[in-house]
């Protein structure tokens, strides 16, 4: 074996327990596999794994070989998975007695839940390759790890191990809120995340709203747009979690609802917060949660309860104490008003089947009237001041996730420090605030948090880029295997040998070469427009030059100028306008600025140019020609010029 292939595999020397067996004056043999030979480099690192002599080589005979499999998600699993390997199309057949040297056996025994659980699965590499589990979820997981053991010359190192993840929940958050973010983008998460076992994705977007048609502003997704991630999420075996955060942060639904808004002791309305004093804030959410989860239909909603109070507090709004009192008693607080809005939210989804999931901050520690239902499981990530303590929150015998403001990425802020954590060995232990001494049984995992704080800071294709280490290191941690290298630079380097799964589409947006073209739509061209505008108009003849940024977009402008197509008017929010309708402009070329990043959608022979930050597309306002932004975009063709 070359020295490449060997480092290739290389992630440390591994301590076996058979040493503790050799007597005081014996040595290990230099040719014992098990003294000598280093697990396999994967990720996230294997719980355990015993190592043999020899190879397993894949060849251009290598089958997929289904062994117990009766469901046909496995079976789909594997033909995805035939198609995965570097041999090409493998072919997929039926029944172990058929398994021949150089096949991979995928193997379903649902006795095993017991001692592997829904997700764990037991590898053996030897003439051929055997995954066995008990679930389809554990086989396609170990099919995972059998991608990265061949990802590189089709070959694997002999050996046995048994994987099975140290916590339930491994998770991403990506606030799709205010600001769309792209299916393509989600699809490429997905893929991403189950290749590094990673099995819960939150998300929190606006469905279209048919109950409310006027909530239907800023980054909302149509219905069939969110049917296609809930069927892209099994494919991928990740759990969605929706959520429609309440009753804070509601001003993607409220502005058009005044009668809803908390109002001050002035009346001064607050758009972002939902009045619980009124009954009919109630049904007025829970209506939305209830149409939302018609077609997200997962086992779990997202209320958020995050900064009700952020910038104010509870004097400010009198009728919260009103209402407090009324309901509650004289000892009531509106802390114990809030704490019942969720309690409601609760019982309301618990009723269709479903649990309930809350963000911490909202709940101070103090003996209130009210108590926080026991089932609602709380999203830990922030610590400090009299907000309760994970170990408080797990004493009363719920379940706690880790989603630790160390892990967030925030477009234009704050950037987990994955160096430091990987560094100084975090485990989902560790809070904001407190770390626990031992893990305790409601521990449920840890999460990474997306957040699009400045909307008009980063691309997409940026925030895949940064994230590319933090999902490793998360998926290394909550898996819970050995560390795979004692420095962070071995960790990365690693990371970015063993790479993307096979598949993984790249995030380049430029199907055309860089230069010069007119931009067409039937008798209609792109052309610059009056006040700096952009239109389409008859008999135009405008060349426009497009060039590639460094992330994968182009910039779009009238050759010979220093004037790039930017989509900068109109109402803006988180430094964007992100609103259909939105007119855009030429303005002056700047490198850094991100509004000037277009990519071109390759569709049915034509194109449609969207915008990288807003993700809406380039199209005619009926009216008068301007180029606006939409959801739907007009098809152009490109003739060089």
């Amino acid at each position: 074996m070359d020295m490449q292939r060997t480092g290739r595999r290389t992630i440390g020397a591994l301590v076996v327990a058979l040493a503790a067996a050799l007597l005081p004056w014996q040595s290990a043999s230099a040719t014992d596999p098990s003294t000598t030979a280093p697990p396999p480099e994967v990720l996230p690192s294997l719980r355990q794994w015993q190592p043999a002599e020899g190879e397993f080589t894949l060849t251009g005979r290598t089958r997929i070989v289904l062994a117990g499999v009766r469901d046909g998600r496995t079976a789909a699993d594997a033909r995805r998975f035939a198609g995965e390997l570097a041999t090409g199309r493998a072919p997929v057949t039926r029944g172990p007695a058929a398994a021949r040297s150089g096949d991979v056996v995928l193997r379903q025994d649902p006795s095993l839940k017991s001692s592997l659980g829904t997700e764990g699965y037991r590898l053996d590499v030897g003439d051929r390759i055997t995954v066995t589990a008990a679930t389809s979820t554990g086989v396609f997981y170990g099919s995972r790890t059998v991608l990265q053991l061949l990802n590189d010359d089709g070959r694997a190192a002999r050996g046995t191990a048994t994987d099975v993840p140290a916590y339930r929940e491994r998770g991403v958050g990506v606030c799709a809120c205010y600001v769309n973010v792209s299916i393509p983008w989600f699809e490429r998460l997905l893929k991403d995340m189950a290749s590094q076992k990673l099995n819960q994705l939150w998300i929190e977007a606006k469905v279209r709203s048919d109950t409310d048609p006027a909530s239907a502003f800023w980054g909302y997704y149509t219905k069939p747009q969110v049917r296609t991630l809930v069927a892209l999420a099994k494919k991928y075996h990740v759990e969605l979690v929706p959520e429609i955060n309440s009753p804070g942060h509601m001003d993607t639904y409220l502005e058009n609802h005044p009668e809803l808004q908390l109002k001050d002791r002035d009346g001064v309305s607050s758009p972002p917060r939902l009045d619980i004093s009124r009954p009919e804030a109630l049904t007025y959410y829970t209506s939305l949660v209830d149409e939302a989860l018609e077609v997200w239909d997962t086992r779990s909603w997202h209320m958020g309860a995050d900064e009700y109070m952020i910038g104010s507090s509870y004097p400010d709004y009198p009728q919260l104490q009103a209402a407090a009192t009324a309901r509650f008693g004289a000892d009531a607080t509106p802390d114990d008003l809030f704490v019942d809005f969720v309690n409601q939210v609760d019982a309301h989804v618990r009723a269709g089947g479903r649990s309930l999931r809350i963000w911490n901050d909202g709940l101070v520690g103090r003996n209130g009237v009210v108590r926080l239902a026991p089932d609602i499981t709380v999203e830990h990530w922030l610590g400090g001041g009299s907000i309760q303590k994970p170990s408080a929150l797990l004493a009363e015998g719920r379940p706690v996730m880790n989603s630790a403001y160390a892990l967030y990425l925030v477009r234009g802020g704050y950037t987990s420090r994955t160096r430091e954590l990987y560094e100084s060995d975090w485990t989902p232990l560790r809070f904001e605030g407190e770390t626990l001494p031992a893990r305790p049984a409601g521990l449920t995992g840890a999460k990474i948090s997306l957040w699009p704080d400045s909307a008009a800071a980063e691309t997409e294709n940026e925030v895949e880029a940064k994230t590319f280490m933090p999902l490793r290191f998360l998926a290394q941690a909550t898996w819970g295997g050995p560390k795979p290298s004692d420095s962070y630079d071995g960790f990365e380097a690693m990371a970015r040998r063993i790479g993307h799964a096979p598949g993984w589409s790249n995030t380049d947006r430029t199907p055309l070469p860089d230069g010069t073209y007119r931009l067409t739509s039937g008798a209609k061209s792109l052309a610059p427009g009056n006040n700096a505008g952009v239109s389409l108009v008859r008999g135009g003849s405008t060349a426009w030059t497009l060039a590639a940024t460094s992330d994968g977009y182009y910039t779009v402008r009238p050759a010979g100028t220093d004037q790039c197509l930017d989509a900068v008017r109109g109402r803006k929010y988180l430094g964007a306008p992100l609103e259909v309708g939105a007119e855009l402009s030429l303005g002056a070329c700047a490198t850094a600025s991100r509004t000037q990043r277009w990519q071109l959608d390759a569709s049915a022979g034509a194109l449609v140019l969207r915008n990288a930050i807003s993700q809406l597309r380039l199209t005619e306002r009926a009216a008068d020609g301007a180029a606006v932004q939409t959801t739907d975009g007009t098809r152009l063709t490109a003739h060089a010029a």
